[in-house]
């Protein structure tokens, strides 16, 4: 069996597995807007913001899956 940990410890302090993740959800979803804009794509999406929230919620269930179990 593996080991979770309840709590991630960077630098001497503790932070929960799932802010982290939400963290990084939230840049990997702003770099994917990014992109959606600079290639003209997000023209296709009707609202932006409601579609920036569905992929950091996204994003932040695959991270606390598949990399930082919480």
């Amino acid at each position: 069996m593996q080991y979770i940990p309840s709590e991630v410890a960077i630098g001497g302090v503790y932070f929960p597995p799932l802010l982290l993740a939400g963290l990084l959800g939230a840049v990997l979803a702003w770099l994917t807007v990014m992109l959606l804009n600079r290639y003209r794509l997000s023209r296709f999406i009707y609202y932006p913001p409601l579609v920036f929230l569905a992929m950091a919620v996204i994003y932040t269930g695959l991270i606390g899956t598949f990399f930082i179990p919480v």
